[in-house]
């Protein structure tokens, strides 16, 4: 009798610290703290990048004038600040202001050979057609039919003041690939109207 009430006394006292059951609950414990923090860390992360301070359109040189610094949760694919700046790189797509700038939207001076063009309407230039728009140019020579001599290029600017030579149309900058430059602007030089239309 008096062993079994020792068994039980025994089965029934409080695990010591160097009971193994103990530590194994409480690594386990341990564990699950350091997991769940560490998971917390991660999803709070933010990595600072650069985005587009104003409208970025195909041409523009990028400088600190035009780009600004914002912390946030992304992947990759993005300029990271400072290790990425992309000073003095030219953008080849447009990119709205407070856009995040992707990597894929820049390139060196060197390995972009758009060419601004300035291409002066006798028509106006629908409301649509800004920075960043895709167009077609076409022209209309003294005696003959409207032929369209630049096709999907993207503008850089548009300014619809009073345009230049006292034509009284709008200007606006497309970039040209160069090898075609010389191509519009004979045609350009040659045409009695001229119109800019956007593509979408």
């Amino acid at each position: 009798m008096g062993e079994q009430v020792q068994a039980v006394a025994a089965r029934l006292r409080p695990p010591g610290w160097r009971d193994p059951r103990l530590i194994v609950g409480v690594l386990l414990i341990v564990v699950a703290v350091i997991g769940v923090a560490a998971l917390l860390r991660g999803a709070d992360r933010t990595a600072p990048v650069y985005a587009a301070a104003t409208d970025l359109a195909p041409g523009t040189v990028l400088d600190e004038s035009n780009l600004a610094v914002a912390h946030v949760r992304v992947g990759d694919g993005y300029l990271e600040a400072p290790e990425q700046a992309p000073f003095g790189a030219v953008v080849t797509r447009a990119v709205g202001a407070g856009e995040l700038v992707p990597a894929g939207a820049v390139a060196a001076r060197e390995d972009v050979d758009g060419r601004p063009v300035a291409v002066v309407t006798t028509a106006p230039v629908a409301e649509g057609v800004d920075a960043g728009s895709v167009v077609d140019v076409w022209v209309t020579p003294e005696a003959g039919s409207s032929e369209r001599v630049g096709e999907s290029l993207p503008v850089s600017a548009v300014d619809r003041e009073e345009g230049s030579f006292g034509l009284g149309g709008e200007t606006v900058y497309v970039v040209v690939p160069a090898d075609q430059v010389g191509l519009l602007l004979d045609a350009l030089s040659g045409a009695a109207e001229v119109a800019v239309v956007g593509t979408a």
